[in-house]
């Protein structure tokens, strides 16, 4: 069933997620900005996934869908390409899916749902590459993305719950 907003309250609903687009898109410069120089190709923080980690839990599924799209579409046009988009939405989708997923599982921690989001981002991405560049080698450099990924969904996790802590004793 559909639920029902005020007018006053999908007005403030659609300024959130501008906002939260907005917060996104910073984050993925800065993150770009950051050099993380060990020694691996395309290991990033993922500092806008606790933004999606947020609307999971505070806003509703779909709406955290629209914001993982319109981040993939808008960092692509503003930062990067086709090649950009593809690569993005491969990881998203599959990271989004497993956070959907997960966080309609009883007494799972969103940490715990970052770090699988984490994981299945760079899953996504390199199952892509490796259907694209028809090479399973990269087999090998998932198991490194795979720590990476637990790692730094850890780390976004660990963020998103202590914001969103705050913001529900604010409330």
């Amino acid at each position: 069933m559909k639920k029902k907003y005020s007018n006053r309250e999908r007005t403030r609903r659609i300024a959130l997620c501008g906002l939260l687009i907005a917060m996104m898109l910073v984050l993925g410069f800065v993150e770009s900005r950051i050099p993380i120089n060990v020694g691996i190709p395309g290991i990033k923080l993922g500092l806008s996934n606790g933004v999606l980690i947020f609307a999971v839990y505070m806003l509703d599924i779909p709406t955290a869908w629209l914001l993982m799209v319109l981040k993939v579409m808008l960092s692509a046009l503003l930062f990067g390409g086709f090649n950009t988009i593809m690569y993005a939405l491969a990881g998203g989708v599959l990271s989004m899916l497993a956070m959907t997923l997960l966080s309609k599982v009883r007494g799972m921690h969103p940490i715990t749902v970052s770090m699988v989001g984490g994981v299945m981002h760079n899953v996504g991405q390199v199952a892509l590459a490796m259907i694209l560049l028809h090479t399973q080698q990269l087999l090998y450099y998932m198991a490194v993305l795979i720590l990476v990924g637990l790692i730094c969904g850890a780390l976004t996790g660990i963020v998103a719950s202590s914001v969103m802590k705050h913001l529900k004793a604010i409330r």
